[in-house]
């Protein structure tokens, strides 16, 4: 059975009442004139239409690694691009340079967005934007966003960490329910994008880190590892106590 995320409970939901009015009045004219073809055609389109809708919004499982020095993709989709960029709008990497790497999502990808690993939020940004199309080079700064940063924890070492949700040219509202101070555990799902978007990663320019995807990979929320963390060989203990996200 196919599980149908409540971010989109009113399209589903109140798309599949509508189906059902549509299809019974359907099949009550298809009666009464004795259209039955007709009728049934109808209602099958009507069918189709609903699964279609209903398709968007499907959760489907995903086993998240559990390698403690892998950091896994926030999005479904194809990898467009992966650099160094100045992003002083992002509170955690105003200072400086971050790696960022953008996922281009399109229509038939699931569109639910997952923590890339275990981070405490400590800040979040809306911007009002344009609906550039999501693979346009001006998307990433003009469209509609949803920023959440904070402190990322990979075994004890602490990091700055963000995600943004871009809208596109069809996706034109951001879901992203949580809250400064909440901890997200790698791989849990924090909220959506509805229809084609753009979501992006940042992580700091520092070596420390090894960027495991190229472009034009497809990668899944919260299963495919894009990064990994590569521990200090001169520490003999991970673990920072002080600084460890509990």
């Amino acid at each position: 059975m196919i599980k149908l995320s409540l971010y989109g409970i009113r399209e589903w939901l109140g798309c599949g009442i509508i189906a059902i009015l549509l299809i019974a009045i359907a099949m009550y004219l298809a009666i009464t004139f004795k259209y039955y073809v007709t009728g049934w055609i109808f209602s099958g389109f009507v069918v189709l239409v609903w699964l279609c809708i209903a398709a968007f919004f499907r959760d489907p499982p995903r086993t998240i690694p559990g390698d403690p020095d892998i950091l896994v993709s926030p999005a479904d989709g194809v990898v467009r691009d992966i650099g160094l960029v100045d992003c002083p709008e992002i509170k955690c990497f105003e200072d400086g340079k971050s790696r960022r790497i953008g996922i281009f999502l399109s229509v038939l990808n699931v569109h639910l967005n997952r923590a890339p690993c275990r981070m405490r939020i400590e800040y979040e940004m809306y911007k009002k934007g344009c609906f550039h199309d999501a693979r346009d080079g001006r998307a990433s700064k003009e469209n509609e966003s949803m920023t959440i940063g904070g402190i990322g924890d990979m075994d004890g070492y602490n990091f700055p960490v963000a995600v943004k949700q871009i809208s596109g040219a069809i996706a034109r509202r951001i879901v992203c329910p949580v809250r400064i101070g909440q901890l997200l555990e790698k791989g849990r799902i924090f909220g959506m994008i509805k229809f084609g978007s753009r979501t992006e990663l940042y992580l700091p320019d520092s070596d420390d880190f090894e960027i495991l995807v190229k472009e034009g990979d497809k990668v899944y929320a919260g299963s495919t590892p894009i990064a990994r963390f590569k521990l200090p060989p001169d520490e003999e203990s991970p673990r920072n106590e002080e600084q460890n996200i509990k």
